[in-house]
């Protein structure tokens, strides 16, 4: 009975291809995408919005601007507060300004002038006093005359040095900090700017287009989702037995209806949880229906679109 039984199936598979022989393993799934989705760090008016669903971004591109007029007026308020603090720095490093030190120099120069004559004036009666001709009182004024010449010399010549010295160390560091601070604003404000024009940084498409221009976009609201060349992935779900088959890394064949032959993708996920199961103690029944989560990442050129239904197979 045994022969008679493998000769019909024999007879019956010569006859009809591909009887008696099994499929080899596949399993549902769906193609999914990782969008990028662009937002402005402050909110504002749209202005523009340069691109539209469908169109071909690349990493670089201008998709949409904002009103920056506040962002422009904080900008040349804040290198306005730069300069003023770099004259300040200046002023303090350097001394007194040119022409302050050339008031001083002109009055020392005629006090110095005032001193030669005053002097000179004082040796003349300090002589006329030796010869008797000059009173005792007329040389004691000469030379407080010339003492008193002396001393303006002397401080118009402190002056002179003190305003061409430089401020001291803890004015200049206070100086200097105000500087830097200034600075820093300048650039948080520049940094402001540049955030009113967003640009893509990826390569893709821009699958959809939120907000046009003319309306308001709050802060880390989305005006843009990118599909970037590269997000396309499959997911499907494996059976708890056949989940010891497959490694990350691994290339499946994927296929779909009207689809190409040859599209491939790379295993880069697995789900750490089983699915559709509740958290039991697992008999051996249970652990047949346990499946688990696998994400491929689909190599270029499939030309597949998210929510496709496909097929997965070694």
């Amino acid at each position: 009975m045994d022969e008679f039984v493998s000769w019909l199936f024999g007879l019956i598979a010569m006859i009809v291809p591909g009887f008696g022989v099994s499929e080899p393993p596949a399993w549902n799934g769906y193609v999914e995408a990782d969008y990028v989705y662009l937002a402005a760090p402050a909110g504002g008016t749209l202005t523009a919005m340069a691109a539209r669903e469908g169109d071909a971004i690349e990493v670089g591109d201008i998709v949409f601007t904002l009103d920056d007029g506040q962002q422009r007026a904080a900008l040349d308020a804040a290198l306005a507060q730069v300069a003023a603090a770099q004259a300040n720095v200046d002023n303090l490093s350097t001394g007194s300004r040119d022409a302050e030190l050339d008031v001083i120099r002109a009055s020392l120069a005629r006090a110095r002038a005032d001193l030669e004559l005053t002097r000179q004036q004082a040796e003349r009666t300090g002589a006329l006093l030796e010869r008797g001709l000059a009173p005792q009182a007329q040389a004691d004024q000469a030379n407080a005359n010339l003492e008193r010449a002396q001393a303006q010399v002397d401080e118009l010549e402190a002056q002179l040095r003190v305003a061409e010295l430089p401020a001291r160390d803890p004015q200049r560091i206070a100086a200097e900090a105000s500087l830097a601070a200034a600075r820093a604003n300048a650039e948080q404000a520049r940094l402001a700017l540049d955030d009113r024009v967003v640009t893509s940084p990826v390569d893709g498409l821009a699958a959809r287009v939120y907000f046009s221009a003319g309306e308001f976009l709050a802060t880390g609201i989305p005006a843009v989702a990118l599909l970037p060349v590269d997000a396309l992935k499959v997911k499907f779900y494996l059976p708890q037995a056949d989940r010891t088959d497959f490694e990350l890394g691994d290339a499946v064949s994927i296929s779909c209806d009207l689809c190409p032959d040859g599209l491939t993708a790379t295993v880069r996920y697995f789900s750490p949880d089983p699915q559709f199961t509740p958290p039991v103690i697992y008999s051996r029944e249970e652990r047949a229906r346990l499946t688990f989560l696998v994400e491929a990442v689909l190599d270029e050129g499939s030309e597949l679109h998210p929510g496709q239904p496909v097929t997965v197979s070694r």
